[in-house]
């Protein structure tokens, strides 16, 4: 398993939206991504300038990709 990549919220957003996630509304510094497809999964994502790397974690996990996968999509 390769490690996390140092990245902001709004990269995170980028490549989540070549899943079919949307920016759903904002409230603050945090994101509400929303996918249209089934199964209907909402995402939130802070927007800062580097996420976490637990919080970067769960957000994959979330999203039911692995790490690997997550790095294809940047």
């Amino acid at each position: 398993m390769s490690g996390l990549p140092a990245v902001s919220g709004r990269t995170v957003v980028n490549a989540l939206s070549k899943l079919g996630y949307s920016l759903d509304r904002q409230r603050g510094s945090h994101m509400i991504l929303r996918q249209e497809q089934s199964p209907h999964r909402r995402l939130t994502v802070s927007d800062h300038k580097e996420i976490a790397k637990g919080t970067l974690r769960a957000i994959i996990r979330q999203a039911g990709l692995t790490v690997d996968e997550f790095q294809g999509l940047l």
